[in-house]
């Protein structure tokens, strides 16, 4: 025990007290009077009790140390399953430690990311928090210095061959160091089909491509038929936002959008504002409950036949594989009409706070999460396609086998909307044109508001 512990300050305390009594007692009484043993039982009365609750104290401080925070906004039924095949593989390899799951609901992380800011900027993070790669990690997390590298990870674990060198060197490097440990790779680009419902309405798919007249002449049969077309869930503007974002790489294709992100290409540019203009088509044929749905609601809406079609990243195929669909029997995909040949890239990766509160624990979180093991656990249930190339394909169903050969072939595009192609500011003007857009329809707006934002941010004008 330290000599200067709270404890060891009692105890001189105790002792001093005790020569006090015993001298102002030592004039009446003999040492072995009846006060100087009534003393003695008191002290050692007290110390006795000052050790069981400093060993109590001891006890929680260790117990306290043997924790995990985890930080996500996993909570729907596939994020969920995914997250808890995660946590199992930890504890596997840890079985002492406690993990606290930390989730705070909100599709994209709407709702998370400014509870977790809030944490950071107050000195209280989490261990560990998922991130998106790009420029939500390097600019909200990186920049402010609120997490560490984990480039030792990648080293010793012989990491440098296993993840996609591009992107990590691309969106989750700085100054030669790694921020992150990617968990899977989402898709963004998918438009999910009801596949009794169209049969029973006369629609054909061709699998893997459609074009914006194709989609809109299925709308309109299914219009006909009093079923509404496209099923979107806006409670979280994102999803609009994302319908919008699929539709804008429809028209301006993989170099298009490299150039709208690099300032080569403006926002009020005619291909911009045609697909605006598709876009607000497109609501002509949306739920008219949209925004009273979540994302994942919308899913379900989907598989119950109440909608047909719907736009959304592959966490949808979480949401099927939980509620036990079967691919092409009672469900299909395709690319979002117009970007065959290009693949929204949406991945998930987790953190390591600064000063992290239980470090040991969260690096062993890391090391988890790339493992290859982990990983053909997760990404079955989340929808995702692992982040590390060199798993088993054989473990995966028919659209995990789809979307890995369309993220080896296809143009790679990061997403706006999920905070990997622009600042958040110009997120958040995008997330509230598209709210406005619901209401006025007025193209030249949407357009003009883009361009200010992009003026105003850090984007590349």
């Amino acid at each position: 025990m330290p000599s200067n512990s709270p404890l060891k300050v009692l105890v001189r305390s105790i002792r001093g007290w005790r020569n006090k009594v015993e001298h102002q007692t030592s004039r009446h009484r003999s040492r072995s009077s009846p006060g100087s043993v009534w003393c003695k039982k008191v002290e050692l009365g007290i110390l006795g009790l000052l050790f069981v609750l400093w060993l109590s104290t001891f006890t929680c401080r260790a117990a306290d140390e043997n924790k995990l925070e985890v930080f996500s906004w996993w909570t729907s039924g596939g994020e969920a399953a995914g997250l808890e095949a995660l946590f199992s593989a930890f504890k596997s390899q840890n079985p002492g430690v406690e993990i606290v799951n930390a989730s705070v609901a909100g599709g994209g992380g709407s709702a998370a990311r400014p509870v977790l800011q809030t944490r950071l900027a107050g000195r209280n993070p989490p261990d560990t928090w998922q991130t998106h790669p790009g420029l939500e990690l390097m600019d909200q997390y990186v920049a402010p210095g609120y997490c560490e590298p984990v480039t030792d990870l990648y080293k010793t674990n012989g990491w440098d061959n296993a993840f996609p060198k591009n992107l990590v060197a691309s969106m989750m490097t700085r100054d030669r160091k790694i921020y992150a440990v990617l968990a899977g790779v989402h898709r963004g680009n998918v438009l999910w089909y009801n596949t009794k419902l169209l049969e029973a309405n006369g629609i054909k798919i061709n699998f893997g491509k459609m074009t914006f007249d194709e989609f809109f002449a299925a709308c309109d049969k299914l219009k006909a038929a009093g079923i509404p077309a496209l099923g979107v869930g806006d409670s979280g503007i994102w999803a609009s936002a994302e319908l919008f974002e699929n539709t804008l790489l429809g028209v301006v294709g993989p170099q298009g959008w490299s150039k709208l992100f690099s300032g080569a290409m403006q926002w009020d540019d005619p291909q911009v504002k045609q697909a605006i203009k598709l876009f607000a088509k497109m609501l002509d044929y949306v739920n008219p409950d949209h925004s009273a749905l979540s994302w994942d609601q919308a899913i379900k809406a989907l598989m119950e036949g109440k909608v047909a079609f719907s736009s959304m990243g592959d966490w949808a195929d979480g949401e099927f594989v939980a509620a036990h669909e079967k691919e092409r029997e009672d469900f299909g995909w395709i690319n979002h009409p117009g970007t065959d040949g290009s693949f929204i890239v949406i991945a998930d990766g987790f953190t390591l706070a600064r000063n992290a509160p239980h470090k040991e624990a969260a690096l062993a979180w890391l090391k988890t999460v790339g493992s290859k093991e982990a990983q053909e656990a997760f990404s079955p249930l989340k929808g995702s396609i692992p982040a590390r190339t060199d798993v088993d394909r054989s473990k995966f169903d028919g659209y995990h086998q789809w979307s890995m050969d369309s993220f080896a072939k296809d143009q790679l595009v990061a997403s706006c909307v999920h905070g990997e192609a622009a600042p958040a500011a110009f997120q958040q003007v995008l997330n509230d044109v598209v709210t406005a857009f619901l209401v006025d329809k007025n193209v030249d707006n949407f357009a003009n508001t883009l361009v200010q934002a992009a003026r105003e941010s850090e984007l590349p004008k």
